[in-house]
């Protein structure tokens, strides 16, 4: 064998050891526990055959608490870059075989190298967490590798997507990679976020807890809103990332992706036309009317089990990928609170940075009163959603659907926030407040004198509805363009868009605006 060929062989065996990770036992005991490895992962998510490693021969310089003895290749972190759908995508996959996937040194360089590169070729990057925490051995260094990453994340917040998908540990300060980041997916019983585990929950505060009530796909998707997924299986959170690229952008400055459209643009939707019930207390379900309006029934829905009363998601009309953000009157009427308005000022704020259109479907009867509400800030929530809207530059579509009333009518992308093409149906009731509430204030003293209160309330409400609750003396104002028949919605709302393409909307120059967090 010539050197050149002993060379060569040296690398090969290199290359094999390498994609091994921590060794056939360690992967082994990764499959026993219901998880795939790093490798297994980045295959399933990027197209056949794309994956072009880098840093595969990266080794730990540590050499404290018997570190010096141990030197895996790739130190516990796959990177590289691929494609999905043929679009270039760099990605990083923690592999847990190796050291629990610990976060260490020369891992946050190899992440960082990746998001620098990710940065200069406009391109989004995916994280796949499943790691112990920070390498323990390697003690502050390993702290300031996590600290380069959050860096990172946050310039390039707004400029590329990034996405994390957590499919095992995730620990103390590692969680706020995934936070930073724009959506976060979790598997079911096998990924867990937390800042402080349940051992030293139990010492600080007595509280008994396991791991998954503390932190477990299902916690953070209904009750914090921390992920944005809870996936069955990490083959269905890595479809979900898959899908979620496939509506937006590589970066900022390109413009969303179109696919050809099948579905006829001027449909006719007639059951949209007797969907809102003649009782004002009766609801709907919001659902049937994105569903019916949208390319071929398609919506993405993110945080679908977090704040129900708000609805968020990506749609298409027309091939064009849209944000849709919606009230659900199924859920507490629709109204909006502290949690619904976070929700839904992310999402738009997202979709702003990303040139993402959005279509709001509106049906509010206001914030939600309380106690609870006001001591949790709603004050300050409710403003980040009126700040999002307002602050806002892509074609903004506005549709009201039944109520829209006061300061909840501010709030979801009215006319005065900048709204391009405000809509109603003639159902569409805009106003202060509702007809009961406007006439108590209104006719309170009167009411007490009357011979008849309840038959005088009443003709009073009919008075306010037929002056006020209607979409036509918004209409009157040019605060709303067009009172449209329901079941047309889909043609107009496409066409309202095609006109808006054009669109070119800036904000004043300044460093950046200090919403209220």
């Amino acid at each position: 064998m010539s050197k050149q060929e002993e060379k060569i062989s040296q690398l090969i065996a290199k290359r094999a050891e390498a994609r091994l990770g921590g060794g056939e036992k360690a992967i082994e005991k990764q499959h026993q526990r219901g998880k795939y490895t790093a490798r297994e992962r980045i295959a399933m998510l990027l197209d056949e055959g794309s994956f072009e490693e880098l840093d595969m021969f990266v080794t730990h310089r540590s050499t404290n608490f018997g570190m010096d003895k141990k030197h895996p290749l790739g130190d516990g972190v796959v990177t590289g870059f691929g494609t999905v759908e043929g679009r270039l995508i760099y990605v990083f996959a923690q592999d847990f075989t190796v050291l629990g996937g610990s976060l260490s040194e020369t891992m946050a360089q190899k992440i960082c190298k990746v998001m620098d590169m990710a940065m200069k070729m406009g391109a989004p990057v995916i994280g796949l967490n499943d790691s112990g925490g920070a390498r323990i051995q390697e003690g502050i260094n390993a702290l300031a590798g996590y600290s380069e990453i959050f860096q990172r994340n946050i310039l390039a917040s707004g400029v590329i997507p990034q996405i994390s998908a957590i499919l095992g540990p995730c620990a103390g300060g590692a969680v706020y990679s995934p936070a930073l980041t724009d959506f976060t997916i979790m598997t079911k019983g096998l990924s867990y976020m937390f800042l402080t585990g349940p051992t030293v929950v139990k010492t600080v505060t007595g509280e008994d807890v396991s791991q998954e009530d503390l932190g477990g796909a299902s916690v953070h998707s209904t009750k914090s809103g921390v992920t944005h997924f809870a996936a069955e299986s990490e083959e269905e959170a890595i479809a979900i990332v898959r899908k979620l690229l496939s509506y937006i952008p590589q970066n900022n400055l390109e413009e969303t992706p179109l696919v050809a459209c099948t579905d006829p643009i001027d449909r006719l939707e007639d059951k949209l036309n007797d969907i809102i019930p003649d009782s004002a207390k009766r609801s709907y379900d919001m659902y049937d009317v994105i569903g019916a309006i949208v390319d071929n029934g398609e919506f993405l829905e993110i945080q679908r089990d977090y704040a129900k009363n708000i609805i968020i998601g990506f749609a298409r009309f027309n091939g064009q990928s849209v944000g849709i953000v919606a009230n659900q009157p199924k859920v507490l009427a629709g109204v909006l609170d502290s949690n619904a308005s976070r929700k839904a000022a992310r999402f738009v704020r997202f979709c702003d940075a990303f040139n993402i259109p959005l279509v709001t479907l509106v049906d509010v009867p206001g914030f939600l009163p309380g106690t609870g509400q006001e001591y949790n800030g709603v004050i300050l929530h409710g403003a980040k959603l009126l700040y999002a809207y307002g602050e806002a530059t892509v074609p903004k579509v506005t549709v009201t659907l039944r109520k829209s009333y006061g300061g909840s009518h501010i709030v979801m992308s009215c006319k005065q926030l900048r709204g391009d093409v405000n809509y109603a149906w003639p159902s569409a009731e805009i106003a202060v407040m509702g007809a009961e509430g406007a006439v108590g204030v209104l006719y309170a003293k009167e009411a007490k004198t009357h011979e008849n209160p309840a038959e005088f309330i009443k003709e009073k409400e009919e008075e306010y509805r037929e002056l006020f609750a209607n979409p036509y003396n918004a209409a009157k104002y040019g605060y709303i363009d067009d009172v449209i028949e329901p079941r047309n919605t889909r043609f107009r709302v496409i066409k309202a868009l095609n006109m808006l393409a054009t669109k070119k909307q800036t904000n004043p120059a300044k460093k950046h605006g200090n919403i209220p967090l």
